[in-house]
């Protein structure tokens, strides 16, 4: 019996094939530089209209003094620190309450219509409340009631008023991903011998929190400037800490600072999102 034919490596591309992945070359770097060139000119435009104007010299004064940005940034910085503390805490806490209210809402049967209608109910109502309302009902009515065994910090209930709004949220997105999965996959799984549990755990969760990624990293982009809100009930964050600087002369470059640290917490991470979304829309589906 002969030998079969060994197996090489030495593989070359057709001229044509050669000449299609050149044309491609071009045309991206074509993209690019009208992409380039596009982008300077527009900011050279609004640049000059900018400089332009009457109130340029008192407005850069007041809201690009560059003294004042390097005075007030560490004050911003250490309210910032807190405004990420805040944002870990809770997320973990959003995840927690939101993953057991969107389970809830998935049972199904007639026994379990009290603990579907109790976690519709906090839906209902915690996505229905402003999250500024929110803060000023437990931030300022909670410590008022002085009820024994809770905290009266308004640390406390401000991450609790976000907790509370933003699970109500992300219970939807998880109750959406569940609801996605096939019930084949279900019927799979039982038919393995898994229980309901085991099935939801080991099947349906995993594929459901894949297919909602993208949608969860909006709300912790969303978390993360939210965070900010809490400033309303006299908590120093960046924000605050910015008005504090901002109030000893009436100069608002502290704003713009705190403005600018929030950017560079938050664009990479809407970036990451962006690339998270096309990397599900290329190789989605079942784990």
């Amino acid at each position: 019996m002969p030998d079969a034919p060994a197996a090489t490596d030495d593989w070359v591309p057709s001229a044509l094939e050669r000449e299609r992945a050149a044309y491609r070359l071009r045309a991206t770097r074509r993209s690019v530089l009208i992409a380039a060139a596009a982008t300077v000119v527009a900011l050279l435009v609004v640049g000059v209209a900018i400089t332009s104007s009457p109130g340029w010299p008192a407005f850069r004064e007041t809201f690009f003094n560059w003294d004042k940005a390097i005075s007030s940034l560490p004050a911003v910085l250490a309210g910032l620190w807190l405004n990420i503390r805040v944002l870990l805490v809770c997320s973990v806490a959003i995840a927690l309450i939101a993953m057991t209210i969107a389970i809830l809402r998935t049972l199904r049967g007639p026994v379990f219509f009290p603990l579907r209608a109790l976690a519709t109910a906090y839906v209902d109502i915690f996505r229905g409340l402003p999250l500024l309302l929110l803060l000023f009902l437990l931030g300022f009515g909670m410590p008022a009631l002085r009820l024994a065994g809770l905290p009266n910090s308004a640390m406390f209930w401000g991450g609790l008023a976000i907790t509370l709004s933003y699970s109500a949220y992300v219970a939807e997105v998880l109750r959406a991903g569940i609801e996605s999965i096939h019930p084949s996959q279900w019927a799979a799984a039982r038919s393995l011998g898994l229980s309901y549990r085991k099935a939801l755990r080991y099947v349906v969760l995993p594929q459901a929190i894949r297919r909602v990624t993208p949608a969860l990293m909006n709300d912790v982009v969303s978390l993360q400037k939210d965070s900010g809100l809490v400033a309303v009930l006299g908590i120093v964050d960046a924000i605050r800490a910015a008005q504090i600087e901002t109030s000893l002369d009436y100069n608002y470059t502290p704003y713009v600072v705190a403005g600018v640290l929030f950017l560079i917490l938050t664009i990479p991470m809407a970036r990451f999102t962006d690339w998270l979304a096309r990397r599900q829309g290329q190789h989605g589906g079942m784990l």
